[in-house]
């Protein structure tokens, strides 16, 4: 009866309950997945970790410091300035020291011992722990602790003003402190911990419903938002997602996890994970940019919305639960792991743990059954047949080549579960399967991967990789993170390496290729661009000191263009960024053609020079007063490490260039396609989304109008998907040549023709670091997307919906193509839910410059429009609507037969006010 009194008036309170509950996450390991926390209003950390947590606050997001009040473990630092006579206890259970609240210093012992430091370091809020540990004695005055607890909250109120504080339990004390309180917790509503027998278990109904009375109280009584925090194992991500949905449906905060608090749960919303593990092998190749798992894995995982973390695996193997944080493992191996015992094992904990994982190639594990049989796989005992042919097959196969069975690579695999994608069938019509899909995620061998073409360096999908992925891995369609887009229109920019600033052109009077790039391109094509120069090649102390004064006048006067930014393209023009030094001087030299530039006395690779000091000349020398750096453009093989990229973040630079994509008529392989760019050490390197003209002239020997072939890639990386933004990428020396200027002149005026949103080069670096670090999370039957405001776009498979402008917060608009939904952000943060058949409300079809200001109620609208050229924008469901520009009345410029109304201004910037009748 008491239970299910409780229940009623919970949720009959929450009729009457109307405040706001802010979604809350707990997480005490180290290396706290902080780019998942800040979807969470509340994240409560342990401080002795080291977060920062002034570089995390958010207006929508606050890290909490966990601190413990009445118990001590041995390992904090000021137990040995707690006093001998405020020590009551120990609690065998956790090895610490119970505390006596009431004795008279602790209050104000506690406040400048343990919270001053962190209130320095910059945490506002505090989760206070153990509040009722005093029990735990064999003799103590239940009132005087009490009693000491109401003084320690007040003196933190007096000592911290503003201090948010979330109580763990503490119902007693309430009544006299519910107005110094932000929040009250309890543990174990539904599911537990026992922490004597070590097991999971579910709370009996008593301690339940005795538990819930008192959290309904704390809320309805004192309105304060209350959170119940549940324990369940990391494999039973199913009862964790019902625990919160019953603590959710009583008007309570949950959170749900494991018991030491040490993964990612679920809670008023449940992040989605972006990162997948993959596994490789880097004995495979010279660097991890050359791997088959980064060429080819990454870049499905990048389009679907996921990123690639990468793992070695000869290093010792992550011991953490992967659960909540990745969203499946990825293992690329071309033979078994040496230590097949322990890659088992790992194998093992990962599948009870609920990840979901996916072999490519091979399993990584000894052929044999002791091995295999967590996979639900045996092998048989077969000669290597003669011939193979093919059984049955699913579409996912022949994606861009057929599949080719070879005797040499058969492996005799059957399959105790699951389905089989691609059977092989032997001389006698013996079934085998190259890859299916299990229970526990799915595989595919080799050949049926990736097909090399012999006779040249192009290879093709056997299968389709994005369907494999999302089906092995079990991936949501989720709203994707897109850098390829901005309002609907595809991104389109310009970058220059400065490489044959000093060629002379072969057009009349011999000017320099500078000279011609700046006064037939950059003057003529006025598109947001960043334009490099390599220091020893203009400069006074370079390799052309008499030309230099010419070089320098035409650099400044093209880094003074306002759609120009600036750049650098290192001192010397290093070919090797990676592996170049070796004992101390340039390896490899007369293997390398247009390894470094020949500067006299400079024999040593300076990665300091290349970068700050390249920089420091542009600043002094070329830059006009006020205008920054933005880029450093790397040179050269493109694959610096991670101490090059280190030093460039530290000088306060984007980086760009690497990945070479470059698909084409002739290459019409995703293959083709690079992925965003790739992490070492925690420092990312971002790719050119499109190659250069290097590459389409046969490495500068010819065709010079292979340039204009770059469409076909800009073509096919449109459609059938929007893989990669429009990206003039070249160097000066494209205007030594006429035929390579026409060729260049020709790809402006294909871009200019296109439907596109231009930016600089720098925005679109921003976009792809926002792509790393956003967080989607989910509410119910919403979407929340959390990020810092670069990326402006989430992308959503067709047929899943639209968004609903009703009720969404931070979204201005939508437009489908490429049989996807691109839906337009407002800013870093938004919040929204799909529907087949969304509100006729007037809403942002498409525009060609950023949304700045947006104000939208009843179908109405104010908004501004900032852009690098002049605006186009176009409106859905604005016939009943009157609109303004700066003040202006504004007509529209065509009218879609859809009811789409387009508008045209000649400025690259307005306010737009519309005022739309109700329908």
């Amino acid at each position: 009866m008491r239970l299910a009194l409780a229940f009623l008036l919970g949720l009959l309170s929450l009729c009457g309950h109307a405040a706001e509950v802010p979604s809350v996450a707990l997480y005490y390991a180290s290396k706290a997945p902080l780019d998942e926390l800040k979807a969470f209003d509340i994240a409560i950390v342990d401080p002795d970790h080291g977060y920062d947590p002034v570089a995390f606050r958010r207006p929508d997001s606050e890290l909490y410091a966990y601190v413990s009040v009445g118990e001590v473990h041995p390992d904090r630092a000021w137990l040995k300035q707690l006093p001998q006579e405020a020590r009551l206890a120990e609690n065998a259970d956790w090895g610490s020291i119970v505390v006596n609240l009431a004795h008279p210093a602790y209050a104000e012992f506690f406040a400048s011992q343990v919270v001053e430091p962190l209130w320095k370091a910059g945490y506002r809020g505090f989760f206070l722990d153990t509040l009722d540990s005093y029990r735990l004695a064999k003799e103590f005055d239940e009132s005087a602790q009490q009693k000491g607890l109401i003084r320690i909250i007040e003196t933190l109120h007096a000592r911290f003003p503003g201090i948010a504080l979330i109580l763990n339990r503490g119902f007693e004390v309430l009544p006299a402190v519910h107005d110094k309180v932000r929040m009250v917790a309890a543990e174990s509503l539904f599911q537990g911990w026992d922490a004597e027998k070590k097991n999971y278990r579910e709370v009996g109904p008593d301690d339940r419903a005795w538990l819930l009375q008192r959290l309904l109280e704390a809320r309805d009584s004192y309105g304060l938002p209350v959170l119940a925090i549940d324990y369940v194992s990391p494999e039973q991500r199913t009862l964790a997602r019902a625990t919160a949905a019953r603590i959710k449906a009583l008007g309570i905060v949950p959170w749900v996890a494991d018991a030491d608090l040490s993964t990612l749960g679920v809670g008023q919303i449940e992040v989605m994970p972006r990162k997948v593990l993959v596994l490789y092998d880097a004995r495979e190749a010279p660097a991890i940019n050359q791997t088959l798992a980064h060429r080819y894995i990454a870049m499905p995982l990048n389009h679907m919305g996921y990123l690639a973390e990468y793992h070695d695996i000869n290093q010792p193997l992550p011991g953490t639960t992967l659960t909540g944080r990745y969203a499946g493992a990825v293992i690329w191996l071309d033979r078994p792991a040496d230590n097949p015992r322990a890659f088992a094992e790992w194998i093992r904990r990962q599948l009870a743990d609920g990840i979901k994982m996916a072999f490519i190639g091979r399993l990584g594990l000894p052929e044999e059954n002791a091995y295999l049989q967590p996979l639900q796989i045996s092998t048989q005992e077969a000669a290597k047949p003669a011939q193979l042919r093919i059984g049955q097959q699913q579409p996912m196969f022949g994606f861009e080549t057929p599949p080719r069975p070879d005797p040499l690579e058969f492996v005799p695999l059957k399959l105790k579960a699951g389905e089989t994608l691609l059977e092989l069938l032997d001389e006698t019509g013996n079934g085998y399967s190259a890859a299916a899909l299990m229970p526990w995620g799915g595989f595919v061998l080799a050949p049926f991967v990736v097909e090399t073409i012999p006779g040249n360096d192009q290879a093709r999908w056997v299968i389709d990789p994005f369907a494999f992925l999302q089906r092995a891995l079990e991936l949501p369609a989720m709203p994707a993170p897109d850098t390829t887009t901005e309002n609907g229109r595809r991104l389109l920019f310009v970058h220059i390496d400065g490489d044959g600033f000093p060629s002379r052109a072969e057009l009349p009077g011999t000017p320099l290729a500078g000279r011609v790039l700046l006064d037939q391109v950059l003057k003529r094509y006025a598109l947001p661009t960043s334009m490099s120069v390599i220091e020893a090649e203009i400069s006074p102390d370079g390799l052309y000191p008499k030309e230099s004064p010419e070089m320098e006048a035409i650099a400044r006067e093209m880094f003074a263009l306002p759609h120009v930014e600036i750049a650098s393209h290192s001192y010397s023009h290093p070919f090797h960024w990676d592996d170049t030094v070796k004992h101390g001087v340039f390896a490899n030299a007369e293997a390398d053609e247009s390894y470094h530039l020949p500067i006299p006395g400079y024999d040593h690779l300076n990665l300091d020079r290349e970068i700050r000091g390249s920089v420091d000349y542009i600043r002094r020398r070329l830059a006009p007063a006020g205008k920054p750096v933005q880029l450093f453009q790397w040179s050269g093989d493109t694959e610096p490490n991670a101490k090059a990229l280190q030093i460039a973040y530290a000088a306060g630079l984007l980086n760009l260039n690497g990945g070479d994509t470059q698909i084409t008529r002739s290459n019409p392989s995703l293959t083709a396609v690079s992925p965003l760019g790739i992490v070492k050490n925690g420092q990312r390197q971002v790719y050119a989304p499109i190659t250069n003209e290097n590459i389409y002239t046969n490495l500068w020997h010819g065709p010079y109008y292979g340039y204009r072939r770059v469409i076909e890639t800009f073509e096919l990386t449109e459609s059938p998907r929007r893989l990669k933004p429009i990206d003039l990428y070249f160097h000066t020396y494209s205007a030594s040549k006429r035929a390579s200027l026409e060729a260049l002149q020709q790809v402006y005026r294909w871009a200019l023709a296109q439907k596109s949103n231009p930016i600089f080069p720098s925005d679109y670096v921003k976009k792809v670091l926002d792509f790393d670090t956003a967080t989607i999370a989910r509410d119910g039957e919403y979407w929340i997307y959390r990020g810092n405001g670069s990326l402006r776009t989430l992308r959503i498979p067709g047929g899943q919906g639209k968004p609903d402008p009703a009720s969404a917060q931070g979204v201005a608009g939508f437009v489908s193509a490429n049989d996807s939904t691109y839906i337009h952000l407002v800013g870093g943060n938004a919040r929204f839910r799909l529907d087949h058949e969304p509100s006729p409300q007037m809403m942002l079809h498409d525009a060609n410059a950023r949304i700045k200001d947006w104000r939208a109620h009843d179908g109405s609208a104010h908004f501004t429009l900032q852009g690098h050229v002049p605006v186009e924008f176009s409106l859905m469901h604005a016939q009943a609507c009157t609109l303004t520009a700066d003040g202006r009345p504004l007509q529209p410029s065509r009218k879609q037969s859809s009811g789409i109304l387009q508008f045209r201004l000649d400025h690259d910037s307005a306010t737009i006010d519309a005022h739309c009748r109700a329908r």
